[in-house]
């Protein structure tokens, strides 16, 4: 029984990922068929991770309220809908707020599919094998996408791409009303309306300030940021308890680094690929294999090792390696052929499939099970909003493809492999080591 609900939720991870790279690839096609630029693109995908991030701590919280079962499938629901109309878009504008109504959905998906398995595996160890299964769907999701995509498109255009998540959600929904225990509520719980409504706007405005280049929209970001944690201080029933967030700081640092990098990496190497090295659709998804196949083993392979030896040890590893492997773009040149690019391809896999399920254990072991949903809800904030800064700031490096690509390109090395030494010494330094 406990196998089968683990498949369910696996479900529910595997389409927010799979929406992730899917879209990555399919930004040259929707940018030629809707005329939409460069910005319009980076919001077709930070339109989804924007809503998803600032929704996720709303969607832990709505799931120790109203109970788990419920939310993960008013968020099949949404997720399903909103995929439906993406297919039908006309305009950058709606695909942007169809995708925006994706990142909802799977904001109330991904903190409950992650709360539920955190409940159904109490022991530790048993607990770290399961988020290594959960992490390894993530990372196949993530694989798959590009090949799907890449393929999907090439074949039938991008709508069909949006139109494929329906019947998986619909199996999905139906696994999960017959599968997923009801009546885990936590009592005294309530949704933290004014956390909300200064969250999403702060994450927001903050990626809008990049990808515009407004410096009015990064002051108001810093206020209504400056505004939520007030808010959080003084509400009875925080969306983000600080005594949480305080214990969990230094992993969701990492996790947040983590996606910054791998996700804004995603975007930098599609369009090098097909915007520089004009690579079609599903050839640019079969050149990112080398990244996103060693993702997919390592994944439940480091939920093992994560059980045996804690996540410590195989955080410093992802993150020496990863980092090596951005900075290889530094050496990138107008005449590197592709085997240049595959340290960086295969540092970044090796270094993303050690880490997710190691930082995934890291910020959620020790947390008492009624606080389930906000713990994962945190954690998978600062995945999120960490991808979408990613998207917007590194994209913002490298601009259209042209004749600075690649001097942009060196510029986001620097910086990715920066980011990742220093989350390495936060890990050496305050990562526990069980």
């Amino acid at each position: 029984m406990r196998s089968a609900l683990l498949v369910t939720m696996c479900a529910g991870m595997f389409l927010v990922q799979l929406d992730v790279t899917v879209v990555n690839v399919a930004l040259p096609a929707i940018g030629a068929g809707l005329h939409a630029g460069l910005a319009a693109q980076q919001w077709v995908v930070d339109g989804y991770s924007v809503v998803l991030a600032a929704f996720l701590l709303t969607g832990g919280a709505l799931g120790d309220v109203f109970g788990h079962r419920r939310v993960v499938l008013a968020g099949f629901g949404l997720f399903g809908a909103a995929s439906a109309v993406c297919g039908l878009a006309s305009s950058a504008p709606w695909l942007v707020a169809a995708r925006a109504g994706q990142g909802l959905g799977a904001a109330l998906l991904l903190p409950g599919t992650l709360a539920v398995i955190t409940n159904a595996y109490p022991r530790p160890a048993e607990r770290a094998r399961a988020l290594g299964i959960w992490a390894g769907v993530s990372a196949l999701a993530l694989s798959a996408g590009p090949v799907l995509g890449g393929a999907v498109v090439s074949a039938a255009g991008w709508r069909p791409v949006f139109w494929l998540n329906v019947p998986v959600v619909v199996a999905a929904a139906v696994a999960t009303r017959w599968l997923v225990p009801g009546g885990d509520r936590v009592r005294g719980r309530r949704v933290d309306v004014a956390g909300v409504a200064t969250a999403v706007p702060a994450l927001g405005a903050g990626v809008y300030a990049v990808i515009g280049g407004s410096v009015v929209a990064g002051v108001v970001a810093i206020a209504l940021l400056a505004a939520f944690l007030v808010v959080e201080r003084r509400s009875p029933d925080p969306m983000l308890p600080l005594d949480v967030a305080r214990r969990t700081a230094s992993p969701n640092f990492v996790a947040a680094s983590m996606n910054f990098v791998g996700i804004g990496a995603i975007l930098v190497l599609t369009l090098y690929l097909q915007g520089v090295r004009h690579a079609s659709a599903l050839a640019a998804g079969l050149a990112v294999l080398p990244l996103f196949g060693p993702l997919s083993v390592l994944a439940p392979v480091a939920g093992r090792l994560t059980g045996r030896f804690g996540p410590r040890p195989l955080m410093a590893a992802g993150l020496a390696l990863g980092a090596l492997g951005m900075l290889n773009l530094v050496l990138l040149n107008g005449n590197s052929g592709y085997a240049a690019l595959l340290p960086t391809l295969l540092g970044l896999g090796v270094g993303m499939g050690l880490l997710t399920t190691a930082v995934v254990t890291a910020a959620v072991g020790g947390i008492p099970p009624e606080r389930a949903g906000v713990a994962s809800g945190i954690n998978n904030t600062a995945r999120q909003a960490g991808g979408a800064l990613g998207v917007a700031v590194l994209g913002a490096l490298v601009g259209e493809p042209g004749g600075g690509f690649l001097a942009g390109l060196h510029e986001v090395g620097w910086v990715a492999g920066a980011l990742w030494l220093v989350a390495l010494g936060v890990t050496l330094m305050a990562v526990r080591t069980s």
